[in-house]
């Protein structure tokens, strides 16, 4: 296991790891791996080592958009749905 980045090290960095989005955004880890799985979370993946990179940027706005929308009572499937429009307006 390699060595914990300090708080403004992360802060600084284009690309973060799964745990330092947990600390970067105070959602549980179980949550940000299930919006990953489901595809509601981009990542890249190093071919060597087979870690997820999130952008540090656009994941944090992301899982700050899809927490509003769960506040508005949205469904998981509604979420999705919301964000693929978000992404075709963006893309």
């Amino acid at each position: 296991m390699g060595r914990r980045r300090s708080h403004e090290d992360i802060v600084n960095s284009d690309f973060v790891s799964i745990s330092e989005l947990v600390r970067l955004t105070d959602i549980r880890y179980s949550t940000i791996k299930f919006y990953t799985e489901e595809g509601m979370l981009p990542f890249e993946q190093e071919d060597t080592r087979l870690t997820r990179r999130y952008p540090r940027i656009s994941a944090s706005e992301r899982l700050e958009k899809i927490s509003e929308l769960k506040q508005r009572g949205l469904t998981i499937l509604e979420i999705k749905k919301e964000l693929k429009i978000i992404n075709d307006i963006e893309g």
